[in-house]
């Protein structure tokens, strides 16, 4: 179907127009294209170099980091060493206290005793001597408690 338009000399069909339609419809969605690829590699671009910039900031980082961490491990080592010494000798001064208690403390016991007793004879021995004061009546201690000397004969025996 050829159209012969009048007075300029060419024929145009219908699907040649509508060829063109398409080229001009495809060069324009290229050229789209071809501008958000632009885009999309002048974003790749400035994210490349951003990652970089990064880069050679966080390895001093992470260098500081590790010495950081290298630095606490050594300060945890070394309390860990205090701490098992402290618990040694705290270990030490237990038995120690034990040692002394079981060595001084039944014989101290036993001379405190004999002391009180010697005291307890020599004034008993002294009483014998002398009369008790006018108006002062004698006491006796039973565990702990005072006892006068008007109730000690009226001790019950078990």
């Amino acid at each position: 179907m050829l159209r012969h338009v009048s007075g300029s000399g060419c024929t145009v069909s219908g699907g040649e127009v509508a060829g063109i339609l398409v080229a001009v419809f495809w060069a324009i969605l290229v050229s789209f294209l071809a501008v958000a690829l632009a885009g999309l590699a002048q974003t790749l671009r400035a994210t490349t170099k951003l990652v970089a910039d990064v880069t050679d900031q966080a390895v001093p980082l992470l260098a500081d980091a590790t010495d950081a961490v290298r630095s606490a491990q050594t300060q945890i080592d070394r309390v860990d060493a205090i701490a098992s010494d402290v618990q040694e000798v705290t270990s030490n001064a237990s038995a120690l206290s034990t040692t002394v208690a079981s060595t001084f403390g039944g014989p101290l016991v036993k001379v405190a005793a004999f002391g009180y007793g010697v005291r307890r004879a020599i004034g008993s021995r002294r009483d014998q001597g002398q009369s008790a004061p006018a108006g002062k009546a004698r006491r006796t201690v039973i565990v702990g408690r005072t006892v006068p000397s008007a109730r000690r004969g009226k001790r019950k025996k078990d």
